[in-house]
């Protein structure tokens, strides 16, 4: 086998990965929504518009039943890898076009889609797990379509349901942690899918404490965001994948 095909080909070469990624101090989690923050003010008109195109993407695709909903939830990491190339041009001077959105179709399109199989892969086994908890006898009567028989059938169920409820939340937390940084890692150093959510899993509890800090921050910029109409959700998430980007660059970079 030859060895230099193992070496990640790096898609900007002054970027040099570094594995595992480093732990952080607590403050970080504080900078990464400031930097997230600077990214979304060097073009904040051109991330709304990349927002909107996804959204409405995503409405176009959900017009064909269940064959557009899970195509478009297996690109949701290559749109994540595109959001990325963007915070990098942004990051160098340069400006936020719209074919960044789209550079993962063109660069790395297999292996981010990849990592939208596991992502999706993985909702379905959580949500096996919440059925095994809150009894498959539902099922039917949900798709039966009585609301009377559901409505009791719910009522009778609510402890299994609220445990299946919480166990599901809490696999929710290391699937996220995995992808949380695999787009990045795939699109900029085009480390292996599997590889990337697993070096992604590990740096996300590594810094635990800086990403507590980090999602308290966000859920509360959340909750103001939702407040005019949910339009603050337009600036929301972009500071959300500009300071994803943050954390990236200072966990698992150099340079």
């Amino acid at each position: 086998m030859n060895a230099a095909a193992d070496v990640p080909q790096e898609i900007d070469p002054s970027l040099k990965l570094v594995l595992p990624g480093r732990g952080l101090a607590v403050g970080t989690g504080w900078t990464w929504v400031v930097e997230g923050w600077r990214l979304f003010m060097r073009a904040p008109l051109m991330w709304i518009v990349s927002i909107i195109v996804v959204f409405v993407i995503a409405i176009v695709m959900n017009f064909v039943p269940i064959i557009g909903t899970l195509a478009f939830q297996l690109a949701q990491g290559v749109f994540a890898g595109g959001f990325i190339a963007a915070c990098r041009a942004l990051e160098k001077g340069g400006e936020f076009e719209l074919e960044h959105l789209f550079s993962g179709f063109s660069k790395r399109f297999v292996p981010l889609l990849m990592v939208g199989v596991l992502l999706l892969l993985g909702w379905i086994a959580i949500l096996l797990v919440f059925l095994v908890f809150a009894g498959f006898s539902l099922l039917p009567v949900l798709m039966a379509g009585d609301s009377s028989n559901t409505w009791a059938t719910l009522a009778a169920s609510m402890g299994s349901l609220a445990i299946g409820g919480l166990v599901a939340l809490g696999l929710m937390v290391p699937l996220m942690a995995a992808y949380w940084f695999a787009p990045a890692l795939v699109m900029m150093h085009d480390v292996k899918p599997v590889a990337a959510m697993k070096e992604s899993f590990f740096a996300c509890f590594r810094n635990f404490v800086p990403f507590l800090l980090y999602g308290l921050v966000m859920m509360v910029a959340a909750i103001v965001a939702v407040i005019p109409f949910g339009l603050g959700m337009l600036v929301w998430m972009p500071v959300a994948i500009g300071s994803t980007y943050a954390a990236y660059r200072q966990i698992f970079t150099e340079g």
